[in-house]
């Protein structure tokens, strides 16, 4: 669903209004915003990863504009939990001012705060657990304990005079969480009797039927693979997914194997888990990587990055074969987590890497290595019949994800009206149990590019997009300033283009007649004549190369 840009009305007094800035129509770059009484409060903040039509750049961030000039009204942002998804872009919401308080649980903030020391920036932390209530600014905030594949996750109720909002963050309804852990459903069930006047929910397994699996169904699978491996084993996972670590840990364990960390995050999370005692490391188990590799290849695994086949992490240098640790036969490689939308083909590239070295792949679509943590179709029916909510808003999902959610609302019994099927700046305004669709901002892409943030924009992209699958074709000409008769040229040079550069022998002398025309007319202007230059040559090299290159007219005036 797309709502045309129109600016929203003033907010109405007693009135709470609710903007989604990133987590709509996609999976990642979670950001939405509570604006009461002249106050706004942050739930999340995070990043998207690039996918292959955006070359270059690192991450993209949630558009902040909307916020750009309010920072001094922010009196909190609330961390759900410390995936990169929800937290990634915080160290670039602190540098506009890194005085606003994140709130978030132990393990979450620690995550955060790890992050922004590299940025230099030391935050004011409240740290919250399930159960608790904190009064900020004009929202009093109560934090729910739900599952998910961290620990520490928390949905947040939001309750101000104009109504209550219920944002899960990301969840799932797993019964036998690895913690103990489970999503607190009698904390929904008693705001659900309170009244939840909007439930903000995850959509992302909400075209899953059933129920996800739990995270305990992997640790059988894990420990068969690893005791069945007759060389190294290397597991690849989200940096963050302590679960996931734990059961890689455990499996080693009991078949005598160390586990050494790979990869900056991996190795910092990991750390600050066990630390905080999220992560339960048997003595003697871990061992620094450099170390590992004088062990029996027999008597080790590697825990690494790179699950999503992004270019720079172990896992793909790897199997390029750019790094310490090189796989061949015999050697095991379990990828233990899902497919994020977009990254289908780089991690295809990987496997397909890492099998024509030798090795022996193991993914989610040949072995069970890996279970969601988002709530598939059943939980989020029994979410919706336990809190009964007045509105519903989908979050945290592509397109189609957020109208199954809406979909599997309005099956329990809340009206097609009541269910907004939104995007990234969509305006709901939210007042005596109604909410409404108040206006749609204009919400764009903030890319990270090397050390620029927001300099880079989609034109610069589609240029990128065109040297990479075009290629490059520059014309130089010199011509008389007064008399506009060429002195020099056209000199005419191509890059990433298959045909020798005697092929444009061709088109020289059609763009020498063109100027030559040009200057009978009174043409002078340098740009007007790079122009024609750039018309001519263009036309021919689609016609006669079937190409669109990007073409670069240099004319000079001597």
């Amino acid at each position: 669903m797309t709502i045309p840009v129109a600016e929203p009305e003033a907010l109405a007094p007693d009135t709470l209004r609710v903007t989604p800035l990133g987590g709509l129509g996609e999976v990642g770059r979670n950001m939405t915003i509570f604006e009461f009484d002249g106050k706004i409060l942050v739930v999340d903040c995070g990043v998207l990863f690039p996918e292959e039509h955006q070359p270059g750049v690192d991450l993209i961030l949630p558009d902040f504009e909307p916020i750009k000039h309010r920072l001094d009204d922010i009196v909190g942002v609330v961390l759900t939990h410390g995936h990169e998804d929800h937290i990634g872009a915080v160290p670039y919401l602190l540098r506009m001012k890194q005085d606003i308080p994140l709130i978030g649980s132990g393990l979450t903030l620690a995550l955060v705060e790890a992050k922004l020391k590299e940025h230099r920036i030391k935050p004011f932390t409240l740290t919250v657990k399930e159960g608790r209530r904190e009064k900020v600014g004009p929202f009093d905030l109560e934090f729910v304990a739900v599952n998910h594949s961290i620990p520490d996750a928390l949905a947040v109720a939001i309750r101000t005079p104009a109504g209550m909002v219920l944002a899960t963050g990301d969840f799932k309804m797993d019964q036998l969480p690895l913690d103990g852990r489970i999503t607190d459903l009698r904390a929904f069930a008693r705001l659900g009797e309170e009244g939840v006047d909007l439930f903000l929910v995850d959509s992302t397994n909400a075209d899953v039927p059933g129920f996800t699996p739990t995270e305990r169904s992997i640790g059988p699978v894990l420990d068969q693979v690893i005791g069945k491996a007759p060389r190294r084993v290397i597991v690849a996972s989200f940096s963050s997914h302590v679960h996931r670590v734990q059961q890689v840990i455990d499996a080693a364990h009991a078949h005598g194997r160390r586990v050494a960390f790979l990869g900056r995050s991996m190795v910092r999370n990991m750390t600050i888990a066990e630390q905080l005692g999220y992560l339960k490391v048997p003595e003697n188990v871990l061992i620094d990587y450099k170390k590992a590799r004088d062990l029996p290849d027999d008597r080790i695994v590697y825990m690494s990055t790179g699950s999503q086949g992004e270019p720079m992490a172990v896992l793909s240098r790897m199997a390029n074969l750019d790094h310490a640790i090189e796989p061949g036969p015999g050697d095991t490689v379990i990828l233990a987590s899902s497919l994020i939308p977009g990254n289908e083909n780089a991690v295809y590239r990987v496997i397909d890497g890492l099998t024509k070295l030798g090795a022996n792949v193991v993914h989610k679509a040949n072995a069970r290595v890996h279970v969601s943590g988002h709530a598939a179709a059943g939980e989020l029916i029994y979410c919706y019949n336990i809190l009964r909510p007045k509105n519903v808003l989908p979050v945290h999902g592509e397109y189609r994800h957020l109208i199954a959610n809406a979909k599997l609302a309005q099956d329990t019994g809340i009206a097609e009206e009541r269910t907004i099927v939104g995007s990234n700046g969509t305006v709901i305004d939210l007042k005596g149990g109604v909410a409404r669709v108040a206006g749609q901002l204009d919400i764009g892409f903030v890319y990270v590019d090397g050390s620029t943030v927001g300099e880079i924009t989609d034109a610069d992209l589609k240029d990128r997009r065109i040297l990479g699958e075009e290629g490059f074709v520059s014309v130089i000409v010199v011509v008389d300033s007064t008399t506009g008769r060429i002195i020099s040229g056209p000199e005419i040079h191509a890059r990433g283009v298959a045909e020798d550069d005697a092929v444009f022998d061709d088109v020289a002398p059609k763009i020498v007649a063109a100027l030559k025309e040009a200057a009978g007319n009174g043409v002078r202007d340098n740009h007007a004549l790079s122009q024609i230059v750039r018309r001519t040559i263009g036309r021919w090299v689609n016609q006669k190369l079937r190409r669109r290159p990007m073409i670069v007219p240099l004319v000079i005036e001597a």
